[in-house]
């Protein structure tokens, strides 16, 4: 129980069913100060207090969990090395992975529960993740990365609902969250400045800013605070045409920039291929791919192929997609259905091999 809408109705619902519910709150921050405060923070202090008050109201027990470590090695450690490595990850993603569906679930079972249910809209068809009937609240692309046994445990009660009507329905359980406004932006930067807080925990690293022939354009202070796609805070006032940023490279800390045409992408691979709804696609198969949360959504023929560090996944785009950043995650879906996903770890550009 975050402490939010969708879990507290999630909660009521499960118990309603006549299920033998506990609400656990998770405490991610040794300092929760640090983290974001008030209304639209995510796993505050406020929140538990909220996640509390919901669960006298259902009339179930209610239990505060520290995972404030398991958070801090999984979720914030990884965030910040992965912008190290020139990627750009995403938290959220990999706190459902290793802590919401990981960290708690073995805990769970370990205590004796069958599974975890939580606020997520998104919807379970015979064992299979499915997007929500909300197009809009669909998770099911930060969850595309739960495997097979993790979705066997974990039940969703929300997906089959829009989140308005979520909120009317708390406001009939006399749920004091039903108009609470939902969480935005990463948790443990409370500030919202993220090249801030990587500079923090990073330092600064002057380097190059070079155009897409080599020549040097500017300068930055450090390629971690940047991601692929990105057009402000470059430092490059003058130029005749918006420039992007096309790629980042960690080994001599540039940043390459270009016109958005550059940014064009049709092939992509992924490492650590996840097959939650489907046995491994080892011929090329046409389905659609997600490439970010709430994200377009991009026919693509995808198969699954043996690399030097072991399974790939290979999508071609139908169409080009520009902003695409490794350490994003691709969904594959047939229909509504999640098949699987991997991690993007190349892109390239129209015409050419990845």
């Amino acid at each position: 129980m975050s402490g939010g809408v969708d879990s507290a109705v999630a909660a009521a619902r499960v118990a309603e069913a006549g299920h033998d519910v506990t609400g656990v709150h998770l405490a991610l921050s040794k300092n929760p100060q640090s983290y974001r405060t008030g209304a639209r923070g995510c796993c505050t202090v406020e929140d538990s207090h909220d996640a509390r008050r919901a669960a006298d109201v259902i009339g179930i027990p209610f239990y505060v969990w520290d995972m404030s470590e398991e958070f801090d090695r999984e979720v914030v450690q990884d965030f910040v090395a992965e912008y190290e490595a020139g990627n750009t990850p995403n938290p959220c993603l990999r706190c459902n992975e290793k802590i919401k569906f990981e960290a708690v679930l073995d805990r769970a079972v370990a205590l004796g529960f069958d599974a975890v249910a939580t606020g997520h809209h998104v919807r379970k068809v015979d064992g299979r993740l499915v997007r929500s009937v909300d197009a809009a609240k669909d998770q099911s692309y930060v969850l595309g990365v739960l495997n097979a046994e993790q979705l066997e445990h974990a039940v969703f009660p929300l997906g089959d609902c829009t989140k308005d009507e979520v909120r009317a329905e708390a406001e009939r359980r006399g749920l004091s969250v039903a108009d609470k406004p939902d969480s935005h932006d990463i948790c443990f930067i409370a500030d919202g400045d993220t090249a801030g807080f990587l500079n923090r925990r990073i330092g600064e690293r002057p380097g190059p800013i070079r155009d897409e022939d080599g020549t040097v354009v500017g300068t930055h202070n450090g390629s971690h605070t940047f991601t692929v796609g990105q057009r402000r805070g470059l430092g490059l006032g003058g130029a005749a045409h918006p420039r992007y940023v096309l790629s980042i490279e960690p080994v001599d800390n540039s940043v390459t920039v270009g016109p958005r045409a550059s940014l064009r992408v049709d092939a992509i691979t992924g490492v650590r291929p996840v097959w939650s709804g489907s046995e491994p696609l080892t011929e090329p198969t046409d389905c659609h791919v997600q490439l970010r949360a709430h994200g377009e959504v991009y026919p693509a023929s995808v198969w699954q192929r043996e690399g030097d560090g072991g399974p790939e996944l290979v999508v071609r785009l139908a169409e080009p997609a520009t902003g695409v950043a490794t350490g994003q995650a691709v969904v594959v879906y047939q229909g509504d259905t999640v098949l699987g996903s991997a991690t993007i770890s190349a892109t390239s550009r129209t015409g050419a091999e990845v």
